[in-house]
């Protein structure tokens, strides 16, 4: 239950995992109160819906969780449902779904939160209060453990475990033996399983990560950041459901985008405060990213450089990396160089 002011509130649950069950409950827990399906304003966009906030839009008794999911999940919609402009406290619901990482929607109706109140098994929630649970969860940020790792390459590494108080964990990789007096090296890596464990061709992330880690080496030590931010902040569930958006033809950035997210979800406030953490605040940056360099910039690090990463080039990855340096301004020389001799 989201509560904007005393006695107004909106009872929200996710739409992950809808069945008829969950669904029944629900509505019983609702009483008279028919729930409305809330999304964001990109997922309403790719419904054709004309809009620039969250939406709700309305749905009937006979609506089942299939339909109701196609509404929130699917790429393509034979129904364009009346929408209206979703209230604070639904926004706010979606928000704190997406911090989850699940899909960006909820059902919700406006309820009395007095009503409710004797019902142990609804937690309430202030909506303002989702607004800064972000910030809260980076200020929350200790160091949990850190161990000696050796490598294959035989190169000595330092791995330093965080937590946060939604309980996640991201590593500081310390690479040979890097000199904090001077701007140090640093890769921040988004977390990808498919590319980084299993060698994934649909992406560059895990040949970044290797030459990252060589280039580290290399220049006597530096710092990498794993970060739990699958998919470009979506998640892996929400990054295989993009994937099968791509299989159809849109692009990485449309597929984030028509499934209801931003095209690129991170925030990197969680790095700074570990570089900071680790007496880490003036960087040569590893990427091809300039997003992450403004990124950084405007959480407090000072940026003295920036070091180009070139993953190979294939088949399957081509199209994924034409469009990062198109749409979201990835430096890929090497890519345009590639293109040119094919054309």
């Amino acid at each position: 239950m989201l509560i904007t002011a005393p006695g107004e509130a909106v009872l929200a649950l996710p739409i992950e995992g809808l069945d008829g069950k969950r669904l029944a409950e629900f509505k019983a827990l609702c009483g008279p109160v028919m729930p409305q399906l809330v999304i964001t304003e990109r997922r309403a966009v790719a419904l054709g819906i004309d809009a620039s906030t969250p939406m709700a839009l309305p749905l009937s008794p006979s609506d089942k969780p299939d339909a109701i999911l196609a509404l929130v999940s699917e790429a393509k919609s034979n129904r364009i449902p009346m929408a209206m402009r979703a209230g604070r406290a639904a926004t706010a619901a979606v928000r704190l779904v997406k911090l989850s990482q699940g899909l960006p929607a909820v059902l919700a109706a406006d309820v009395v939160a007095d009503a409710l109140a004797c019902q142990r098994t609804i937690v309430a929630v202030e909506a303002d209060a989702v607004a800064r649970f972000a910030d809260d969860a980076v200020c929350s940020l200790i160091v949990a453990s850190e161990a000696s790792v050796p490598l294959s390459s035989s190169t000595p590494t330092r791995f330093v475990v965080f937590r946060d108080a939604m309980g996640g964990s991201p590593v500081a990789i310390i690479v040979g033996k890097p000199d904090f007096t001077n701007a140090v090296p640093v890769r921040l890596h988004s977390a990808c399983l498919t590319g980084d464990v299993f060698g994934s061709r649909r992406c560059d992330c895990g040949d970044q990560l290797r030459l990252a880690l060589a280039l580290l080496e290399s220049l006597g030590g530096g710092v990498i950041l794993y970060l739990a931010q699958e998919g470009r902040g979506l998640g892996l569930a929400n990054k295989m459901r993009t994937y099968r958006f791509q299989d159809d033809g849109l692009d990485t950035f449309d597929a984030n985008t028509t499934l209801g997210f931003d095209d690129d979800e991170r925030d990197y406030g969680i790095a700074a405060r570990m570089l900071r953490m680790l007496n880490c605040t003036r960087i040569v940056l590893l990427t091809n990213n300039p997003a992450k360099l403004d990124g950084l910039t405007k959480a407090g690090i000072q940026i003295a450089g920036r070091m180009p990463l070139e993953a190979p080039i294939n088949a399957d990855n081509r199209r994924y990396m034409t469009a990062k340096a198109a749409r979201s301004g990835h430096r890929l020389d090497h890519l345009t160089a590639v293109l040119a001799d094919q054309s």
